[in-house]
């Protein structure tokens, strides 16, 4: 039975992140978008607070918070502005967590403590300029030279790539099931930004997420020590999918930030606006918009909460959390169309949020699984086609709150 109260510390984080957010970025979020401006003064400040380590165990450095938290964490930080909670799926959902279940004691030690303390900040290289849904796709190659990798290859739209200091990587390390196409010739490493041969650029032409960095890196001929290959030889694939779990948990609560975010921007400026000689408020269309909103916020927060659930237990969760990605991320982007026909001719000035809010939902409906991929998903499983069964690869589960 899912226990839908928050416990004390759930609370407490909650509300640390939501004042920290409404205190420290809002006031300047417009500026920073606008600007097309990372700040990189955020990340000493989100560590602080204990998220970069959020649900990572003290013992390598995070704050040992429970999986329901991470997804707090996160619906709180895209409330605010969607480039925030993109550090959070980067850096401790898809890198972090996956370490934490794939990576080796030595590496989580040399690795991982420092990330989960916001020392060092991490992210995930798996798209190419060629390859986004289509893993298979990729053409980054490791080739074994004694006991290293060369790594060779380029990765595209990786958030944080101008300011991560560690990347994971996938790439070919079997070349005859590479012409095969066979997943299981992909392997994964961890790279560090002073790799010689590595080298990374920031994507100037976006339209969302404005205020988030998003670019690419290079590997020309990198040398990774053997002891930076992340489980076996050929697990690659299936550390990706895994991580991909994280990261979609957190699009997921993300994404049900930002509905509540549209929420709350169209209730307030409903009530401000009249036409008609009245609040536009009182119009039935309107609080049709507004209420949809709201179905679609309790609907997705539920989805998500099922997922931790399950994270907190250890259980597999693929189809949950895939289910909650698809409806949450496809359901912010309608609340961000209707808020923006809420607000009328001023949902299309740079004046109000909700023009911000649009430009940002559009991302997660394509990353991590574009909706299509996840609509397949989950017919596939509803058909029998394709089932969750227990792997090695389950997060450990957590009982604190």
């Amino acid at each position: 039975m899912i226990d839908l109260d928050l416990s004390d510390e759930q609370q407490l984080l909650e509300q640390s992140v939501r004042e920290w957010g409404a205190r420290e970025v809002a006031p300047r979020i417009r500026e920073l978008d606008r600007q097309h401006r990372f700040d990189p003064a955020i990340l000493p400040q989100m560590a602080q607070l204990g998220l970069l380590g959020c649900s990572v165990p003290e013992e390598y450095g995070g704050a040992g918070m429970d999986y329901i938290s991470l997804g707090l964490a996160s619906e709180e930080l895209e409330y605010i502005d969607t480039s925030l909670r993109v550090i959070m799926s980067v850096h401790a959902g898809l890198n972090c967590l996956t370490l934490l279940t794939w990576g080796t004691d030595d590496q989580k030690r040399r690795y991982l403590v420092p990330q989960a303390q916001g020392t060092k900040i991490a992210t995930y290289g798996l798209t190419e300029p060629a390859a986004g849904s289509d893993v298979r796709g990729i053409q980054t190659v490791a080739v074994k030279r004694g006991d290293r990798y060369v790594l060779s290859g380029e990765k595209m739209w990786i958030s944080l790539a101008d300011v991560a200091d560690n990347f994971l990587v996938f790439a070919w390390t079997d070349m005859e099931k590479k012409r095969q196409r066979d997943t299981s010739g992909i392997s994964a490493f961890i790279l560090e930004r002073s790799f010689k041969g590595f080298s990374s650029g920031t994507l100037k032409e976006k339209w969302g997420i404005l205020a988030g960095n998003t670019g690419f890196f290079k590997m020309e001929e990198v040398e990774v020590p053997e002891e930076n290959l992340v489980g076996r030889p050929g697990e690659g694939f299936k550390i990706a999918m895994f991580a991909l779990d994280q990261g979609r948990y957190t699009v997921a609560a993300g994404a049900t930030g930002l509905i509540r975010a549209c929420r709350d921007a169209s209730s307030a400026y409903a009530k401000e606006r009249k036409t008609f000689g009245v609040p536009i408020a009182e119009h039935q269309l309107v609080k049709e918009m507004i209420a949809q909103m709201e179905s679609d916020y309790q609907t997705s927060r539920l989805l998500w909460m099922r997922a931790g659930f399950l994270k907190n237990r250890g259980r597999r969760n693929t189809r949950e959390t895939g289910l909650a990605k698809w409806f949450s991320t496809v359901a912010s982007e309608r609340a961000a169309g209707d808020a923006v026909q809420v607000h009328g001719a001023n949902g299309y000035s740079d004046e109000y949020p909700v023009g911000r809010f649009y430009r940002n939902c559009k991302g997660a409906v394509i990353y991590e699984g574009t909706r299509e991929i996840h609509k397949l998903m989950q017919a596939d499983y509803v058909l029998g086609y394709r089932a969750d069964r227990p792997t090695r690869c389950e997060l450990p589960a957590i009982t604190k709150g």
